[in-house]
């Protein structure tokens, strides 16, 4: 069994580098059809960018959440950025090139992706790969 360590809040000895309004924001609900459609360079499969800078719907300034859909066979080529990302892996099954070499990732994975760590993702499977991007600051 998993040993669970006590969650202690946000408490630190800083001031929050976002200050706290007077009156609390509200949320933003959004579905994916309310987000921004994009393409990626060299590359037949379409995202949405649900929030993100970008759309209206759900502008946040720090973060970037985007479903990326990967047809059977289609390639997203390596590349690197300077952003954190991680690979959520919705749906499906496929590859994830990395310098290092290749790695299967299927529904459930979790990559983590360092600033300037290389990565590229190819659906080796029959059915869409659905993956959710989570970038920390936004891809522009």
């Amino acid at each position: 069994m998993a040993k669970f360590t006590q969650f202690v809040g946000y408490q630190g000895t800083e001031p929050p580098k976002i200050p706290k309004p007077e009156t609390p924001p509200e949320p933003m609900i959004v579905t994916v059809q309310e987000g921004v459609p994009v393409v990626y360079p060299n590359c037949v499969a379409p995202a949405v960018r649900v929030v993100h800078p970008v759309n209206p719907n759900a502008p946040a300034k720090n973060m970037g959440l985007v479903v990326f859909y990967i047809p059977p066979h289609a390639i997203l080529e390596p590349g690197s950025h300077e952003t954190e990302e991680t690979y959520v892996i919705m749906e499906g099954a496929g590859t994830m090139t990395f310098s290092s070499g290749t790695r299967p990732v299927k529904k459930g994975d979790f990559v983590y992706l360092p600033p300037w760590c290389l990565h590229g993702i190819e659906n080796t499977g029959t059915e869409m790969l659905v993956v959710l991007i989570c970038t920390s600051p936004p891809n522009p």
